[in-house]
């Protein structure tokens, strides 16, 4: 369920820019800023580049995923 929530005027300008970047509406990207913040908070040891890669991987799938070949095992 949708909630409406008063923000900022610049970080709603940089939150449409940057949804219209990456095709996410202005709510869908501001809803990811949030889950990378509050995972990074969850996780303080990793970098927060990985943390927003790992949510983007994650999102995408196993069909989009290159599988892993440990190294000696590669043809």
């Amino acid at each position: 369920m949708g909630m409406p929530v008063r923000i900022n005027d610049d970080l709603y300008e940089q939150a449409r820019a940057q949804a219209q970047a990456e095709r996410r509406t202005i709510a869908g990207q501001i809803e990811f800023w949030a889950v990378v913040g509050r995972t990074a908070l969850d996780n303080p040891d990793l970098p927060i580049d990985f943390v927003r890669d790992l949510l983007v991987a994650r999102a995408e799938g196993p069909t989009l995923a290159t599988p892993f070949v440990p190294e000696g095992k590669r043809d």
